[in-house]
């Protein structure tokens, strides 16, 4: 049986299928990020993400704003590549670009990450890797050699892996105590949604917060099984689209249900993918006329690198998610491993942060002011954060010693709520997190998540 399933994964990786499927692939997350990258200039976050800020929680030092000029300009940069991928229209420069830029911009702040960030760099990375632009695209049109009819079964292959291991690992994350059990954190959001027609007083009840609860973990955990399997993907693909359009009613969480819905689309048979073209081509009056197969390989060798390259890139892909096993303590209160690793609505937290600063020479300590050098949203996410917390304190530290304290000493006194469970202190109150460095190392300053009787 293990030798049956091995020999029809290598199969379904290493044999030709045809190219439609990538094809509409390329269409919707080229017009999905389009909408979204207008969307997002057009509400004005990136002034008030990327210009009006003065400190920015960057995961990478040295990667700074370019100030106003440069950020839109940056933006449109993206806008204009998620066009051509759409058209497939220079298609490989393009992809690469919007895949350079959006990371550009997701490194700036970790005030403003998202699963579906995340999920949108990988997305464009693996976009890069294939000839999403070999049919139906502007490219075939201008040079009609590029053309091809078939492709390799990884390039399509990969999406769907991709798309399960989201899947899974949004569902792993779910089967915990709070929120199996405890109904966390629906039974907090559900409630303020009391207002709506007809099923708003229903949200009121325990019980819907514990069906949802449980119809996500399950929905996550198994979806992608009904997706893959070709009798019931129509089927899986139902619940795929109610639950987003759910999602998206219910949780105010951007464009990802809407960034999952048009991807997912992928698991569908080729036979729908090329219906859909036939259709678009109708509707300009073209005609379909038969098509000669032609096929798209990749050299021995190039496709020998490429494999394992994949094959690296799907090892991370599965262990990344149980990084977290590494550190003490409860993952959603210390967030170390959080990140990166589809886990999905899984809390909600709040808290409050005072920093002061101590001039070891003098013994003058003076509380700061988080608002002076903070935005609301920034710090909002900042209080809740251990890393971020510690990349605000180094801040201060070097701001108060261009202001002529030596060696200022930074601390903190911060509590958060956790899911509901009240207010408890969550930094060590006595450690100067001016000496303290980020490091994979567990961070000893968090307070372990003490449960209260």
């Amino acid at each position: 049986m293990l030798r049956n399933f091995t020999n029809r994964l290598f199969t379904s990786f290493t044999e030709d299928q045809p190219i439609a499927p990538l094809a509409v692939l390329r269409i919707a997350f080229g017009a999905i990020m389009l909408i979204s990258t207008i969307r997002f200039v057009l509400k004005g976050w990136v002034h008030d993400f990327y210009i009006a800020p003065k400190y920015f929680f960057s995961f990478v030092e040295w990667i700074r704003p370019m100030g106003a000029a440069g950020m839109y300009s940056i933006f449109a940069l993206m806008a204009i590549a998620c066009f051509c991928i759409m058209t497939g229209l220079f298609y490989r420069l393009a992809v690469g670009i919007y895949f350079l830029c959006f990371c550009y911009v997701e490194l700036l702040d970790k005030t403003y990450y998202l699963n579906h960030y995340y999920f949108v760099s990988i997305f464009a990375f693996l976009l890069f890797l294939v000839p999403a632009n070999r049919y139906f695209s502007l490219d075939v049109l201008r040079k009609p050699s590029l053309k091809v009819t078939h492709v390799s079964g990884w390039t399509i292959n990969v999406f769907k892996t991709q798309l399960c291991i989201v899947y899974f690992f949004a569902g792993v994350s779910k089967l915990t105590y709070e929120w199996m059990i405890q109904a966390m954190p629906l039974r907090i959001w559900l409630p303020a949604h009391s207002q709506i027609p007809v099923i708003g007083g229903l949200l009121t009840q325990s019980w819907v917060a514990y069906a949802f609860s449980w119809f996500g973990a399950i929905f996550d955990l198994v979806i992608w099984i009904f997706l893959l399997k070709k009798s019931t993907t129509k089927y899986a693909y139902i619940f795929v689209l109610v639950f987003h359009v759910f999602t998206a009613w219910f949780f105010k969480i951007g464009m990802f249900p809407y960034i999952m819905i048009c991807v997912t689309m992928v698991f569908f048979s080729s036979e729908f993918h090329q219906q859909l073209i036939n259709r678009v081509r109708n509707t300009f009056g073209k005609k379909n006329a038969a098509e000669p197969v032609v096929a798209w390989h990749l050299r021995p060798a190039v496709q020998n690198a490429m494999c394992c390259m994949l094959v690296v890139y799907f090892f991370f892909q599965l262990i990344l998610p149980f990084r977290y096993l590494l550190y003490p303590g409860t993952l959603l209160w210390t967030e170390e491993g959080y990140r990166f690793s589809w886990r999905v609505m899984l809390m909600e937290k709040g808290g409050t942060a005072f920093f002061y600063v101590k001039d070891p020479a003098t013994g003058g300590r003076s509380e700061i002011d988080n608002a002076r050098y903070l935005t609301p949203m920034q710090q909002q996410m900042m209080e809740t954060q251990p890393d971020m917390i510690l990349q605000y304190a180094h801040f201060l530290s070097e701001t108060y010693k261009k202001k002529g304290i030596k060696d200022p000493v930074v601390t903190v006194e911060s509590y958060v709520t956790l899911n509901g469970s009240g207010s408890r202190l969550f930094i060590d109150s006595t450690v100067d997190l001016a000496k303290e460095y980020e490091s994979f190392q567990s961070k000893k300053w968090i307070l372990p998540f003490q449960t209260k009787k």
